[in-house]
């Protein structure tokens, strides 16, 4: 088995994918106590591996009543905030592909459609000049969000 970092985020990701809403609130020493391991470590996984480039936003409140709400964003809002965050040269071809991987581990997307996709962006960032690339890579991104 993976390390306890592992464990704790496939437990909440597990969790959150039986939800109906995209929405999971749990307490974060009640999560310890489950994966047998410190608050700290819970909250170490909640600041790295459930970001809003990963597509979540995570609440938290600390203290006796406190809890920790996580929360998958729609796709739609992951590629605004993907591009938004660009510059006038937009993102990097890692960066696009890391979106993509994303989107494919968050079963947005299949296997193949994500083949495709990367297929697409290595002869975009062949051929498209840089500054033309934010609005190209946003609307393609975005027909894929609502099409999801």
């Amino acid at each position: 088995m993976g390390n306890v970092a592992d464990m704790i985020e496939q437990f909440i990701l597990k969790k959150l994918s039986s939800q109906k809403d995209d929405i999971l609130i749990l307490r974060r020493n009640e999560l310890a106590g489950w994966i047998e391991c410190a608050p700290s470590q819970v909250s170490y996984v909640l600041s790295t591996r459930f970001t809003i480039e990963r597509g979540f936003i995570v609440e938290s409140r600390r203290g006796s009543g406190g809890f920790v709400r996580i929360a998958r964003l729609p796709l739609e809002e992951i590629v605004h905030h993907q591009t938004d965050e660009t510059d006038e040269e937009g993102c990097t071809y890692e960066e696009a592909l890391g979106l993509v991987e994303r989107l494919k581990e968050q079963r947005f997307i299949t296997q193949r459609e994500a083949a495709l996709i990367e297929y697409f962006f290595s002869i975009f960032y062949e051929t498209v000049r840089p500054e033309d690339r934010v609005e190209l890579l946003r609307s393609v991104l975005l027909v894929l969000a609502k099409q999801s």
